[in-house]
Protein backbone atom coordinates (compact mmCIF):
# COMPACT_ATOMS: atom_id res chain seq x y z
CA UNK A 1 0.00 0.00 0.00
CA UNK A 2 1.48 3.36 -1.04
CA UNK A 3 1.40 6.62 0.95
CA UNK A 4 -1.68 7.98 -0.83
CA UNK A 5 -3.66 4.81 -0.17
CA UNK A 6 -2.63 4.83 3.49
CA UNK A 7 -3.66 8.44 3.93
CA UNK A 8 -6.98 7.87 2.16
CA UNK A 9 -7.77 5.13 4.66
CA UNK A 10 -7.39 7.41 7.69
CA UNK A 11 -7.68 11.02 6.42
CA UNK A 12 -9.32 10.84 2.98
CA UNK A 13 -9.44 14.58 2.35
CA UNK A 14 -5.91 15.48 3.46
CA UNK A 15 -2.54 15.41 1.74
CA UNK A 16 0.79 14.43 3.24
CA UNK A 17 4.48 14.89 2.62
CA UNK A 18 6.81 11.92 3.11
CA UNK A 19 9.93 12.42 5.24
CA UNK A 20 11.93 9.25 5.96
CA UNK A 21 9.45 7.00 7.87
CA UNK A 22 6.91 9.76 8.57
CA UNK A 23 3.85 11.00 6.71
CA UNK A 24 3.56 14.68 7.68
CA UNK A 25 0.02 16.08 7.53
CA UNK A 26 -0.31 19.83 8.00
CA UNK A 27 -3.49 21.14 9.59
CA UNK A 28 -5.00 24.45 10.66
CA UNK A 29 -6.11 25.12 14.23
CA UNK A 30 -9.82 24.83 13.43
CA UNK A 31 -9.43 21.28 12.06
CA UNK A 32 -6.93 19.92 14.57
CA UNK A 33 -9.50 18.33 16.86
CA UNK A 34 -11.33 16.53 14.04
CA UNK A 35 -8.11 15.25 12.48
CA UNK A 36 -6.82 14.04 15.85
CA UNK A 37 -10.12 12.29 16.56
CA UNK A 38 -10.16 10.62 13.15
CA UNK A 39 -6.70 9.16 13.67
CA UNK A 40 -7.21 8.27 17.34
CA UNK A 41 -10.19 6.08 16.47
CA UNK A 42 -7.95 3.47 14.86
CA UNK A 43 -4.28 4.40 15.39
CA UNK A 44 -2.23 4.57 18.60
CA UNK A 45 -1.23 8.05 19.72
CA UNK A 46 2.47 7.82 20.52
CA UNK A 47 3.89 11.20 21.49
CA UNK A 48 3.62 14.94 21.08
CA UNK A 49 6.36 17.54 20.92
CA UNK A 50 6.97 21.11 19.81
CA UNK A 51 9.55 22.60 17.48
CA UNK A 52 10.85 26.15 17.22
CA UNK A 53 11.29 27.02 13.57
CA UNK A 54 13.07 30.29 14.30
CA UNK A 55 10.20 32.28 15.75
CA UNK A 56 7.38 30.12 14.46
CA UNK A 57 6.39 27.22 16.70
CA UNK A 58 4.91 23.96 15.47
CA UNK A 59 3.07 21.24 17.37
CA UNK A 60 3.82 17.68 16.26
CA UNK A 61 1.24 14.97 17.10
CA UNK A 62 2.57 11.47 16.36
CA UNK A 63 0.48 8.39 15.57
CA UNK A 64 1.82 4.94 14.77
CA UNK A 65 0.98 2.77 11.78
CA UNK A 66 1.82 -0.69 13.17
CA UNK A 67 2.93 -3.10 10.48
CA UNK A 68 1.77 -0.90 7.59
CA UNK A 69 5.13 -0.49 5.86
CA UNK A 70 6.82 -2.90 3.46
CA UNK A 71 8.49 -5.06 4.52
CA UNK A 72 6.76 -4.10 7.78
CA UNK A 73 9.04 -1.12 8.26
CA UNK A 74 8.00 1.33 11.01
CA UNK A 75 5.79 4.11 9.72
CA UNK A 76 4.27 7.09 11.54
CA UNK A 77 1.72 9.82 10.82
CA UNK A 78 2.76 13.23 12.15
CA UNK A 79 0.07 15.91 12.36
CA UNK A 80 1.76 19.32 12.26
CA UNK A 81 0.12 22.51 13.48
CA UNK A 82 1.84 25.85 12.95
CA UNK A 83 1.13 28.02 15.99
CA UNK A 84 -0.23 31.47 15.40
CA UNK A 85 1.64 33.61 17.91
CA UNK A 86 2.16 31.74 21.17
CA UNK A 87 -1.24 30.06 21.64
CA UNK A 88 -2.37 26.66 20.41
CA UNK A 89 -5.67 24.83 21.03
CA UNK A 90 -5.63 22.33 23.88
CA UNK A 91 -6.90 18.81 23.24
CA UNK A 92 -6.58 17.73 26.87
CA UNK A 93 -10.30 17.80 27.76
CA UNK A 94 -11.35 15.60 24.84
CA UNK A 95 -8.14 13.53 24.75
CA UNK A 96 -6.58 13.26 28.24
CA UNK A 97 -3.56 11.45 26.82
CA UNK A 98 -2.30 14.82 25.52
CA UNK A 99 -2.59 16.67 28.86
CA UNK A 100 0.93 16.19 30.21
CA UNK A 101 2.54 16.80 26.83
CA UNK A 102 0.77 20.14 26.59
CA UNK A 103 1.83 21.11 30.11
CA UNK A 104 5.43 20.24 29.30
CA UNK A 105 5.34 22.32 26.11
CA UNK A 106 3.86 25.27 28.01
CA UNK A 107 6.70 25.12 30.53
CA UNK A 108 9.58 24.53 28.14
CA UNK A 109 8.51 26.72 25.20
CA UNK A 110 6.46 29.42 26.92
CA UNK A 111 3.38 28.71 24.82
CA UNK A 112 -0.24 28.62 25.98
CA UNK A 113 -2.50 25.62 25.47
CA UNK A 114 -5.82 27.41 25.20
CA UNK A 115 -8.50 25.64 27.25
CA UNK A 116 -6.17 23.30 29.15
CA UNK A 117 -7.91 22.15 32.38
CA UNK A 118 -4.69 22.18 34.43
CA UNK A 119 -2.13 24.70 33.15
CA UNK A 120 0.19 24.42 36.16
CA UNK A 121 3.90 24.19 35.50
CA UNK A 122 5.57 20.89 34.71
CA UNK A 123 9.31 20.19 35.10
CA UNK A 124 10.37 23.83 35.73
CA UNK A 125 9.39 24.64 39.30
CA UNK A 126 8.32 28.05 40.55
CA UNK A 127 10.44 27.52 43.66
CA UNK A 128 13.69 27.91 41.73
CA UNK A 129 13.03 28.99 38.12
CA UNK A 130 12.53 32.65 37.17
CA UNK A 131 9.32 33.68 35.40
CA UNK A 132 9.70 33.79 31.62
CA UNK A 133 12.49 31.19 31.39
CA UNK A 134 11.72 28.82 28.53
CA UNK A 135 14.84 26.78 27.72
CA UNK A 136 13.59 24.97 24.61
CA UNK A 137 13.26 28.15 22.60
CA UNK A 138 16.01 28.59 20.03
CA UNK A 139 16.94 32.00 21.38
CA UNK A 140 17.73 30.47 24.79
CA UNK A 141 21.39 29.48 24.88
CA UNK A 142 22.13 26.15 26.54
CA UNK A 143 24.79 27.62 28.84
CA UNK A 144 22.71 30.61 30.01
CA UNK A 145 23.13 31.03 33.78
CA UNK A 146 19.73 30.65 35.44
CA UNK A 147 19.57 32.22 38.89
CA UNK A 148 17.74 30.24 41.56
CA UNK A 149 14.76 32.53 42.04
CA UNK A 150 11.45 31.82 43.72
CA UNK A 151 8.82 33.14 41.34
CA UNK A 152 5.67 31.58 42.74
CA UNK A 153 4.06 28.80 44.72
CA UNK A 154 2.85 25.51 43.29
CA UNK A 155 -0.75 24.77 44.29
CA UNK A 156 -1.43 21.11 45.00
CA UNK A 157 -4.94 19.80 44.54
CA UNK A 158 -6.85 19.55 47.81
CA UNK A 159 -9.50 17.15 49.09
CA UNK A 160 -11.98 18.46 51.67
CA UNK A 161 -14.07 16.56 54.17
CA UNK A 162 -14.01 15.47 57.78
CA UNK A 163 -11.05 13.30 58.74
CA UNK A 164 -9.09 13.93 55.53
CA UNK A 165 -5.44 14.76 56.09
CA UNK A 166 -2.35 15.01 53.89
CA UNK A 167 0.90 13.07 53.97
CA UNK A 168 3.73 14.68 51.98
CA UNK A 169 6.46 12.27 50.86
CA UNK A 170 9.67 13.49 49.20
CA UNK A 171 11.04 14.86 47.02
CA UNK A 172 14.10 13.58 48.93
CA UNK A 173 13.63 9.97 50.01
CA UNK A 174 15.27 7.79 52.65
CA UNK A 175 17.48 5.90 50.23
CA UNK A 176 19.37 6.27 46.97
CA UNK A 177 16.29 6.52 44.74
CA UNK A 178 15.79 9.66 42.68
CA UNK A 179 13.65 12.55 43.91
CA UNK A 180 9.92 12.77 43.40
CA UNK A 181 7.21 14.38 45.52
CA UNK A 182 4.02 12.48 46.39
CA UNK A 183 1.13 14.20 48.19
CA UNK A 184 -1.35 11.72 49.71
CA UNK A 185 -4.83 12.73 50.82
CA UNK A 186 -6.00 10.00 53.16
CA UNK A 187 -8.89 8.99 55.39
CA UNK A 188 -7.29 6.89 58.08
CA UNK A 189 -4.99 4.55 56.15
CA UNK A 190 -7.02 4.57 52.93
CA UNK A 191 -5.73 6.73 50.07
CA UNK A 192 -8.42 9.09 48.77
CA UNK A 193 -6.21 10.95 46.29
CA UNK A 194 -2.55 11.00 45.28
CA UNK A 195 -0.80 13.77 43.41
CA UNK A 196 2.74 13.34 42.15
CA UNK A 197 5.15 16.11 41.21
CA UNK A 198 8.40 15.59 39.33
CA UNK A 199 11.09 17.61 37.60
CA UNK A 200 13.60 17.65 40.46
CA UNK A 201 16.31 16.08 38.28
CA UNK A 202 15.60 18.07 35.11
CA UNK A 203 18.91 18.17 33.26
CA UNK A 204 18.17 19.80 29.91
CA UNK A 205 18.62 16.67 27.77
CA UNK A 206 16.69 17.90 24.74
CA UNK A 207 18.46 21.26 24.83
CA UNK A 208 21.82 19.50 24.98
CA UNK A 209 20.90 17.47 21.90
CA UNK A 210 20.61 20.77 20.03
CA UNK A 211 24.05 21.95 21.09
CA UNK A 212 26.32 18.92 21.45
CA UNK A 213 28.02 17.48 18.39
CA UNK A 214 26.35 14.40 16.84
CA UNK A 215 29.34 12.33 18.03
CA UNK A 216 28.27 13.08 21.61
CA UNK A 217 24.58 12.34 21.09
CA UNK A 218 24.75 8.59 21.71
CA UNK A 219 26.55 9.10 25.02
CA UNK A 220 23.90 11.63 26.02
CA UNK A 221 21.12 9.18 25.09
CA UNK A 222 22.78 6.52 27.25
CA UNK A 223 22.40 8.79 30.27
CA UNK A 224 18.70 9.65 29.83
CA UNK A 225 17.82 6.78 32.17
CA UNK A 226 20.80 4.77 33.35
CA UNK A 227 19.15 1.37 33.67
CA UNK A 228 17.85 1.68 30.10
CA UNK A 229 21.13 2.92 28.60
CA UNK A 230 21.14 0.45 25.74
CA UNK A 231 17.49 0.96 24.79
CA UNK A 232 17.71 4.76 24.79
CA UNK A 233 20.89 4.78 22.73
CA UNK A 234 19.31 2.27 20.35
CA UNK A 235 16.24 4.50 19.97
CA UNK A 236 18.49 7.42 19.01
CA UNK A 237 20.58 5.37 16.58
CA UNK A 238 17.57 3.78 14.90
CA UNK A 239 15.96 7.20 14.36
CA UNK A 240 19.18 8.72 12.99
CA UNK A 241 19.80 5.77 10.69
CA UNK A 242 16.27 6.09 9.33
CA UNK A 243 16.68 9.85 8.89
CA UNK A 244 19.90 9.37 6.88
CA UNK A 245 18.73 6.20 5.07
CA UNK A 246 21.71 4.29 6.44
CA UNK A 247 21.44 0.51 6.13
CA UNK A 248 22.67 -1.30 9.25
CA UNK A 249 24.57 -4.57 8.64
CA UNK A 250 22.74 -7.83 9.40
CA UNK A 251 25.20 -8.90 12.09
CA UNK A 252 24.78 -5.60 13.92
CA UNK A 253 20.99 -5.96 13.88
CA UNK A 254 21.20 -9.39 15.51
CA UNK A 255 23.72 -8.18 18.09
CA UNK A 256 21.41 -5.29 18.97
CA UNK A 257 18.63 -7.77 19.69
CA UNK A 258 20.92 -9.81 21.94
CA UNK A 259 22.05 -6.80 23.98
CA UNK A 260 18.51 -5.36 24.17
CA UNK A 261 17.15 -8.64 25.55
CA UNK A 262 20.02 -8.91 28.03
CA UNK A 263 19.07 -5.47 29.35
CA UNK A 264 15.41 -6.55 29.54
CA UNK A 265 16.23 -9.73 31.48
CA UNK A 266 18.36 -7.77 33.94
CA UNK A 267 15.71 -5.16 34.65
CA UNK A 268 12.82 -7.64 34.84
CA UNK A 269 14.64 -9.81 37.38
CA UNK A 270 15.59 -6.69 39.35
CA UNK A 271 11.93 -5.64 39.41
CA UNK A 272 10.74 -9.13 40.37
CA UNK A 273 13.18 -9.17 43.29
CA UNK A 274 12.21 -5.63 44.26
CA UNK A 275 8.46 -6.33 44.15
CA UNK A 276 8.61 -9.66 45.94
CA UNK A 277 11.34 -8.69 48.38
CA UNK A 278 11.53 -5.01 49.23
CA UNK A 279 7.88 -4.40 48.33
CA UNK A 280 6.43 -7.03 50.66
CA UNK A 281 9.19 -8.02 53.08
CA UNK A 282 9.63 -11.46 51.47
CA UNK A 283 13.41 -10.97 51.61
CA UNK A 284 14.20 -14.29 49.92
CA UNK A 285 13.00 -12.71 46.64
CA UNK A 286 15.19 -9.64 47.05
CA UNK A 287 18.29 -11.63 47.97
CA UNK A 288 17.96 -14.09 45.09
CA UNK A 289 16.78 -11.52 42.56
CA UNK A 290 19.59 -9.06 43.25
CA UNK A 291 22.14 -11.90 43.22
CA UNK A 292 21.02 -12.86 39.70
CA UNK A 293 21.07 -9.21 38.64
CA UNK A 294 24.64 -8.80 39.86
CA UNK A 295 25.68 -11.83 37.81
CA UNK A 296 23.97 -10.32 34.76
CA UNK A 297 25.72 -6.99 35.31
CA UNK A 298 29.05 -8.83 35.36
CA UNK A 299 28.11 -10.64 32.15
CA UNK A 300 27.27 -7.29 30.55
CA UNK A 301 30.67 -5.92 31.61
CA UNK A 302 32.42 -8.97 30.15
CA UNK A 303 30.60 -8.51 26.83
CA UNK A 304 30.84 -4.75 26.51
CA UNK A 305 33.13 -3.26 29.16
CA UNK A 306 30.10 -1.63 30.81
CA UNK A 307 27.77 -3.01 33.46
CA UNK A 308 24.98 -0.98 31.82
CA UNK A 309 25.81 -1.91 28.21
CA UNK A 310 27.09 1.54 27.33
CA UNK A 311 29.46 2.15 24.42
CA UNK A 312 27.89 -0.53 22.20
CA UNK A 313 25.52 1.38 19.93
CA UNK A 314 26.86 3.79 17.33
CA UNK A 315 25.01 5.30 14.36
CA UNK A 316 25.30 2.64 11.68
CA UNK A 317 25.75 -0.39 13.93
CA UNK A 318 27.59 -1.59 17.01
CA UNK A 319 31.13 -1.56 18.40
CA UNK A 320 31.09 -4.92 20.23
CA UNK A 321 31.01 -8.38 18.68
CA UNK A 322 30.18 -11.81 20.08
CA UNK A 323 32.43 -14.56 18.77
CA UNK A 324 31.88 -18.31 19.01
CA UNK A 325 33.69 -18.68 22.33
CA UNK A 326 31.81 -15.75 23.87
CA UNK A 327 28.50 -17.06 22.53
CA UNK A 328 29.12 -20.38 24.28
CA UNK A 329 29.80 -18.51 27.52
CA UNK A 330 26.54 -16.54 27.15
CA UNK A 331 24.58 -19.75 26.53
CA UNK A 332 26.10 -21.37 29.61
CA UNK A 333 25.27 -18.34 31.75
CA UNK A 334 21.66 -18.17 30.54
CA UNK A 335 21.19 -21.91 31.03
CA UNK A 336 22.28 -21.58 34.65
CA UNK A 337 20.18 -18.44 35.09
CA UNK A 338 17.08 -20.18 33.72
CA UNK A 339 17.44 -22.90 36.35
CA UNK A 340 17.99 -20.39 39.17
CA UNK A 341 15.14 -18.16 38.05
CA UNK A 342 12.68 -21.05 37.70
CA UNK A 343 13.49 -22.27 41.22
CA UNK A 344 13.00 -18.80 42.69
CA UNK A 345 9.66 -18.41 40.89
CA UNK A 346 8.49 -21.80 42.19
CA UNK A 347 9.12 -20.56 45.73
CA UNK A 348 7.27 -17.33 44.97
CA UNK A 349 4.29 -19.16 43.45
CA UNK A 350 4.00 -21.35 46.56
CA UNK A 351 3.83 -18.39 48.96
CA UNK A 352 0.28 -17.57 50.03
CA UNK A 353 1.45 -14.48 51.92
CA UNK A 354 3.16 -13.08 48.80
CA UNK A 355 0.04 -13.73 46.72
CA UNK A 356 -2.04 -12.00 49.37
CA UNK A 357 0.01 -8.83 49.01
CA UNK A 358 0.14 -8.82 45.21
CA UNK A 359 -3.38 -9.86 44.22
CA UNK A 360 -5.80 -6.95 43.76
CA UNK A 361 -3.23 -4.33 44.79
CA UNK A 362 -2.68 -1.30 42.56
CA UNK A 363 -5.28 -2.42 40.05
CA UNK A 364 -5.37 -0.60 36.71
CA UNK A 365 -8.59 -0.94 34.75
CA UNK A 366 -8.55 -1.72 31.05
CA UNK A 367 -10.52 1.48 30.40
CA UNK A 368 -8.06 3.77 32.21
CA UNK A 369 -5.16 2.00 30.53
CA UNK A 370 -6.66 2.66 27.10
CA UNK A 371 -7.53 6.29 27.87
CA UNK A 372 -3.99 7.04 29.02
CA UNK A 373 -2.24 5.24 26.17
CA UNK A 374 -0.28 2.89 28.44
CA UNK A 375 2.53 0.80 26.98
CA UNK A 376 4.87 -2.01 27.98
CA UNK A 377 4.30 -4.04 31.15
CA UNK A 378 1.42 -1.78 32.24
CA UNK A 379 -0.45 -2.47 28.99
CA UNK A 380 0.26 -6.18 28.75
CA UNK A 381 -0.86 -6.77 32.34
CA UNK A 382 -4.24 -5.32 31.29
CA UNK A 383 -4.54 -7.73 28.36
CA UNK A 384 -3.55 -5.05 25.84
CA UNK A 385 -1.41 -6.56 23.08
CA UNK A 386 1.14 -3.80 22.67
CA UNK A 387 4.84 -4.34 22.00
CA UNK A 388 7.02 -2.13 19.81
CA UNK A 389 9.21 -5.11 18.88
CA UNK A 390 6.20 -6.58 17.07
CA UNK A 391 4.36 -3.43 15.95
CA UNK A 392 7.42 -1.50 14.68
CA UNK A 393 10.14 -4.15 14.14
CA UNK A 394 13.73 -2.95 14.57
CA UNK A 395 17.09 -4.68 15.07
CA UNK A 396 16.37 -8.35 14.13
CA UNK A 397 12.83 -8.55 15.55
CA UNK A 398 11.27 -8.98 12.10
CA UNK A 399 13.18 -12.26 11.80
CA UNK A 400 13.06 -13.37 15.46
CA UNK A 401 9.67 -12.53 16.89
CA UNK A 402 8.87 -12.23 20.60
CA UNK A 403 5.94 -14.09 22.11
CA UNK A 404 3.78 -11.43 23.71
CA UNK A 405 3.12 -12.10 27.41
CA UNK A 406 -0.34 -11.14 28.67
CA UNK A 407 -2.26 -11.03 31.94
CA UNK A 408 -5.70 -9.50 32.45
CA UNK A 409 -6.05 -8.48 36.12
CA UNK A 410 -4.06 -5.24 35.80
CA UNK A 411 -2.77 -5.50 39.39
CA UNK A 412 0.69 -5.90 40.92
CA UNK A 413 0.50 -9.68 40.56
CA UNK A 414 -0.28 -9.36 36.84
CA UNK A 415 2.73 -7.08 36.31
CA UNK A 416 4.86 -9.54 38.33
CA UNK A 417 3.73 -12.47 36.14
CA UNK A 418 4.22 -10.65 32.83
CA UNK A 419 7.81 -9.91 33.77
CA UNK A 420 8.43 -13.54 34.70
CA UNK A 421 7.10 -14.74 31.34
CA UNK A 422 9.19 -12.18 29.46
CA UNK A 423 12.40 -13.21 31.22
CA UNK A 424 12.09 -16.73 29.81
CA UNK A 425 11.11 -15.48 26.35
CA UNK A 426 14.06 -13.08 26.28
CA UNK A 427 16.37 -16.03 26.92
CA UNK A 428 14.79 -17.80 23.94
CA UNK A 429 15.26 -14.72 21.74
CA UNK A 430 18.94 -14.46 22.67
CA UNK A 431 19.48 -18.16 21.95
CA UNK A 432 17.78 -17.79 18.54
CA UNK A 433 19.88 -14.74 17.68
CA UNK A 434 23.12 -16.46 18.68
CA UNK A 435 22.16 -19.53 16.68
CA UNK A 436 21.45 -17.54 13.50
CA UNK A 437 24.01 -14.75 13.97
CA UNK A 438 25.04 -13.81 10.41
CA UNK A 439 28.57 -13.04 9.29
CA UNK A 440 29.56 -9.58 8.17
CA UNK A 441 30.63 -6.14 9.39
CA UNK A 442 29.51 -4.56 12.65
CA UNK A 443 28.74 -1.09 11.32
CA UNK A 444 28.12 0.94 8.19
CA UNK A 445 29.19 4.50 7.52
CA UNK A 446 26.43 6.94 8.42
CA UNK A 447 25.14 8.79 5.38
CA UNK A 448 24.74 12.57 5.38
CA UNK A 449 21.92 14.28 7.25
CA UNK A 450 19.20 15.43 4.81
CA UNK A 451 18.49 19.10 4.30
CA UNK A 452 15.07 18.93 5.95
CA UNK A 453 13.41 15.79 7.22
CA UNK A 454 11.96 13.95 10.22
CA UNK A 455 12.31 10.36 11.42
CA UNK A 456 11.08 8.43 14.45
CA UNK A 457 11.89 5.20 16.22
CA UNK A 458 9.90 3.13 18.69
CA UNK A 459 11.96 0.82 20.90
CA UNK A 460 10.54 -1.60 23.48
CA UNK A 461 12.58 -0.95 26.61
CA UNK A 462 12.09 -2.92 29.82
CA UNK A 463 9.44 -0.40 30.98
CA UNK A 464 7.77 -0.08 27.60
CA UNK A 465 7.89 1.92 24.42
CA UNK A 466 10.66 4.54 24.10
CA UNK A 467 10.10 7.11 21.34
CA UNK A 468 12.84 9.16 19.73
CA UNK A 469 12.08 11.77 17.06
CA UNK A 470 14.86 13.53 15.13
CA UNK A 471 14.27 16.57 12.93
CA UNK A 472 16.81 18.08 10.56
CA UNK A 473 16.97 21.56 9.10
CA UNK A 474 19.61 23.05 6.80
CA UNK A 475 21.45 19.74 6.87
CA UNK A 476 21.94 19.56 10.64
CA UNK A 477 20.00 18.00 13.51
CA UNK A 478 17.67 20.71 14.79
CA UNK A 479 15.53 18.80 17.30
CA UNK A 480 15.67 15.50 19.20
CA UNK A 481 12.49 14.74 21.13
CA UNK A 482 12.52 11.80 23.54
CA UNK A 483 9.61 10.13 25.31
CA UNK A 484 10.37 7.57 27.99
CA UNK A 485 7.42 5.35 29.01
CA UNK A 486 7.70 6.76 32.53
CA UNK A 487 6.30 10.06 31.24
CA UNK A 488 3.04 8.27 30.43
CA UNK A 489 2.88 6.00 33.44
CA UNK A 490 3.54 8.39 36.33
CA UNK A 491 0.13 9.90 35.65
CA UNK A 492 -1.48 6.50 36.31
CA UNK A 493 -0.83 6.56 40.05
CA UNK A 494 -3.94 8.56 41.03
CA UNK A 495 -5.95 5.76 39.35
CA UNK A 496 -3.91 2.92 40.90
CA UNK A 497 -4.22 3.77 44.59
CA UNK A 498 -7.87 4.74 45.10
CA UNK A 499 -8.76 1.45 46.83
CA UNK A 500 -5.44 0.87 48.58
CA UNK A 501 -3.79 1.93 51.82
CA UNK A 502 -0.68 4.06 52.31
CA UNK A 503 1.55 1.02 53.09
CA UNK A 504 0.60 -0.42 49.67
CA UNK A 505 2.09 2.52 47.78
CA UNK A 506 5.75 1.38 47.84
CA UNK A 507 4.68 -1.99 46.46
CA UNK A 508 2.57 -0.40 43.72
CA UNK A 509 5.45 1.95 42.90
CA UNK A 510 7.90 -0.94 42.59
CA UNK A 511 5.49 -2.88 40.37
CA UNK A 512 5.98 -0.24 37.66
CA UNK A 513 9.50 0.86 38.66
CA UNK A 514 9.30 4.09 36.71
CA UNK A 515 12.25 6.32 35.96
CA UNK A 516 12.39 9.78 37.51
CA UNK A 517 15.34 10.70 35.30
CA UNK A 518 13.61 9.48 32.14
CA UNK A 519 10.60 11.63 33.04
CA UNK A 520 12.51 14.77 34.02
CA UNK A 521 14.37 15.33 30.74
Amino acid sequence: MNDTQLLNRYLPHKSAQRHANTLVVRVDAHELKDVFAALARTLPFMTMFATDEGGTFCMQYVFGLPGEGEPREPLFVVVTLAVSGTTFPSLAREFPVTALYERSIMSMFGLTADGHPDPRTLILHEENWPVGTHPMRKDFKWNTPVPSTKSGEYRFNEVGGEGIYEIPVGPVHAGIIEPGHFRFSVAGEEIVMLEARFGWVHKGVEKLFENLSPKQHVRLAEHISGDSSFSHSLAYCEALETLTETSVPERARYLRLIFAELERITMHIFDIGNIGGNGTGFTFMAAQGFRMVEELRRLAETLSGSRFLRGINVPGGVTKDIGAETAAMVRKHLSSLAKDFSEVMRVADASASLAGRLQGTGQLSHKIARENGVVGIAARSCDIQKDARIEYPYAAYAEIRPVIALESAGDVEARFKVRAKEVLDSMRLIEEALKHLPEGPLAATLRSIPEQSMALSAIEGSRGEIICAICSKDGVISRVAVRDPSFIHWQLFPHLVTSDMVPDFPLINKSLNLSYSGNDL
